[in-house]
């Protein structure tokens, strides 16, 4: 018998447009000969099942369950494509794990510690792992351009804190500016970070679970045109994403140990997409992502081409981890 799979999409946040995109890729190339694919778009307003002729059905979130035609549906799983809240930072995955219902991403607990990061760096920091001097900041905080400056050094990048797709993210160049930069992160978050500058090669590490085993996908090799890896480098065909990326062995063997680690150690599950930075040959951790982006042009999805494994293998594995 097929299983019902709920692919939840869009989210809370200004990810909400990548989100959707992921989904209807998820959806287009989940195996049909096994799954019954439900599309779920999730916004603050509402919750809904879509049809194919897109009719909305509203979901009972008392046991997450759609009727679209009076027959209560239940799902055997359901299949993350949400970036950013609710569906990166644990607020659903803790929903779903109280629900009882198997999901495609980490626990509850491993994804709100990876999206903050903050509270990453700081679980990570013990264990020897390489990453940028930082400052932090709360909404309402005094700022000294000078202290800031002082510790992180210019140029710096100033984050919002808790956000994804390089949403209010700015490279600083002079003390000057670090206070609309700041203004700018705080329209996404009201805690932000600021980093020292790492300037080497970037490079974009896969680690997932798949058929049952920890695997690391190809490597992929980030070349921006732009100033760094923002948004429109990301989105809008401004970078060049080189997998595999052009390193050295002695540097894929480290980034490759550094990146299982971390999913070991923070006991990651499903997929993770983590971003280092090469000193030298050290890599320097710049963030882990629970929830990567899925369509057919994002990163994770190339590496696990390169690997062989196709979007449909890609997928059910996912399902059939989260069901195990």
């Amino acid at each position: 018998m097929k299983k019902n799979i709920a692919i939840i999409m869009g989210g809370y946040s200004s990810e909400y447009d990548i989100s959707i995109k992921s989904g209807k890729v998820v959806q287009k190339f989940l195996d049909s000969s096994k799954y019954n694919a439900f599309p779920i778009k999730i916004t603050q307003k509402k919750w809904v099942y879509v049809d194919s002729n897109n009719t909305e059905f509203a979901v009972d979130k008392s046991d997450f369950t759609i009727s679209p035609n009076g027959d209560k549906i239940h799902f055997d799983c359901v299949f993350n494509a949400i970036h950013g809240t609710p569906g990166e930072d644990g607020l659903l995955q803790a929903y779903f794990e109280l629900l009882g219902l198997p999901h495609t991403s980490c626990n509850h607990y491993q994804a709100a510690l990876t999206f903050n990061k903050r509270d990453l760096l700081s679980a990570l920091k013990p264990y020897g792992v390489p990453c940028a001097t930082s400052y932090f900041l709360n909404k309402g905080d005094a700022v000294d351009e000078v202290q800031i400056v002082k510790k992180v050094g210019l140029p710096c990048f100033v984050k919002a804190n808790k956000a994804g797709s390089s949403y209010g993210i700015s490279k600083v160049y002079k003390k000057e500016e670090i206070k609309s930069a700041i203004d700018k992160a705080f329209t996404e978050d009201s805690e932000i970070i600021i980093e020292s500058s790492l300037e080497g090669t970037e490079v974009s590490v896969g680690v997932i679970t798949y058929e049952g085993k920890i695997a690391v996908l190809p490597i992929t090799e980030i070349v921006s045109e732009n100033d760094f890896f923002d948004y429109e480098a990301k989105y809008l065909g401004k970078s060049q994403e080189i997998t595999p990326a052009r390193i050295s062995e002695i540097q894929q063997n480290k980034v490759t140990q550094l990146a299982e680690f971390i999913y070991k150690t923070l006991g990651l599950k499903g997929y993770t997409r983590s971003e280092f930075i090469f000193i030298g040959d050290e890599p320097y951790l710049l963030e882990v992502n629970t929830t990567p982006g899925l369509t057919e042009e994002s990163i994770l999805p190339q590496q696990a081409n390169t690997a062989g494994i196709s979007l449909e293998q890609l997928f059910s594995s996912a399902i059939e981890e989260a069901l195990r």
